[in-house]
């Protein structure tokens, strides 16, 4: 499925977590189209713990596990540098506001964002993609489900993990841990679904005060 506002196929930026629905302005200025349900050329899990998320777990490209999941591309207006497309999408995964450019570290460090190149991927010449390490050791639901709950308590409003979880079901990614990962959430805090668990976890923020006076 695409959704074409026009322009070529010439660069692109591959979405596959939290780019889909959050790219930012930068990305968004100078967006064209969206190419939507493409399978990522690598395998993605649930295996980074982000700081800026209070912790939760979010999505990474992996060595071993995960699976291709759902993706888009979101294609960059003709004639777009592909040196600015990637400076974007660096400040962007590393929460930059100013003009600062990437440049791709001569030894590579777990936490540095890289930006990697696919060539011709569903009909677009050029594919940027983001990619950092995982520091999540033993990947496990009960794990995960942790992670996330925490990260309610830690997070800013609407960036903790189950959030991010949910966010990804819309978008229709699935991973191998992703099912058992959301049913340990529901487990953990005896709730039906993950929006349920998020109402309670803040529910419980909010009074808690008043119950330790």
């Amino acid at each position: 499925m695409t959704t074409n506002v026009g322009g070529s196929r010439h660069l692109g930026i591959l979405a596959y977590g939290s780019l889909i629905t959050s790219p930012g302005p930068e990305i968004a200025s100078v967006t064209v189209e969206r190419i939507k349900n493409v399978e990522t050329p690598f395998k993605v899990e649930f295996a980074r713990k982000s700081k800026t998320r209070g912790y939760a777990p979010t999505l990474i490209p992996v060595d071993s596990g995960g699976a291709s999941v759902k993706a888009e591309i979101i294609v960059i207006k003709d004639r777009f540098a592909p040196d600015l497309a990637a400076d974007m999408l660096w400040r962007r995964e590393t929460h930059q506001t100013g003009r600062q450019r990437y440049r791709r570290p001569d030894v590579i460090d777990l936490n540095d964002v890289i930006v990697e190149t696919i060539h011709d991927l569903s009909g677009v010449r050029t594919v940027l993609y983001a990619k950092i390490g995982q520091n999540i050791d033993r990947l496990s639901a009960k794990t995960l489900a942790e992670l996330a709950i925490n990260s309610v308590h830690t997070a800013s409003r609407g960036n903790d993990g189950i959030t991010y979880l949910m966010d990804a079901k819309k978008s229709g990614i699935e991973t191998p841990l992703m099912r058992n990962y959301e049913s340990e959430i529901m487990r953990q805090t005896r709730t039906k679904t993950l929006g349920g668990a998020v109402n309670q976890l803040r529910s419980r923020m909010r009074s808690a005060p008043a119950e330790a006076q």
